[in-house]
């Protein structure tokens, strides 16, 4: 898999408007379907400060606006604008497919298993990215760390590895 190049401020920014987006969205489409619902099946009180029963309406509401609201998201996210969001999203899947999997993948690149140091070249490389892209600068250093101690490792028994020769194939091994 090929690792992409991320400019930092344009995908912070790019992720905060989405965001912002999407919970805007969510949140006025919350309103407007349970505002519809109540004034199409909503009771009124009897008392004015007595409840009007309407809080099924309202998460019907919530919850129409959730499902109007993915399908929003999966209709724009092949646009050119989500690609870095995507591409950070799809790594963080990665992470946790590989996460899964780990204390195998570790036992196997410690017998220098050239398929589990490639897993793990792409794991560090690729969580050292995100970690930067995320602003997450206290573990930051350890990556680094993992990392030159893996290519260390390879080095010391004459492997060459690459973390663009990662597939997801790989991990379906351990």
């Amino acid at each position: 898999m090929k690792i992409l190049t991320i400019n930092k401020e344009s995908y912070r920014k790019k992720s905060n408007l989405v965001m912002v987006g999407f919970i805007g969205c969510l949140a006025g489409l919350a309103l407007l379907f349970g505002a519809l619902l109540i004034a199409l099946f909503g009771a009124t009180p009897d008392i004015d400060s007595a409840s009007t029963g309407n809080f099924h309406l309202n998460l019907i509401g919530v919850v129409l606006a959730v499902i109007t609201s993915v399908i929003l998201i999966n209709k724009v996210k092949t646009h050119e604008y989500f690609t870095e969001i995507m591409y950070v999203w799809h790594i963080k899947k990665l992470h946790n497919l590989i996460y899964r999997k780990f204390a195998k993948i570790k036992a196997a690149a410690e017998r220098n298993d050239v398929d589990a140091l490639t897993i793990l070249a792409f794991y560090y490389t690729t969580q050292k990215q995100v970690f930067d892209l995320d602003n997450n600068t206290l573990t930051i250093t350890s990556v680094q760390k993992n990392l030159n101690e893996l290519y260390e490792q390879a080095s010391a028994v004459n492997l060459t590895i690459n973390a663009d020769n990662f597939t997801t194939t790989l991990i379906d091994k351990f």
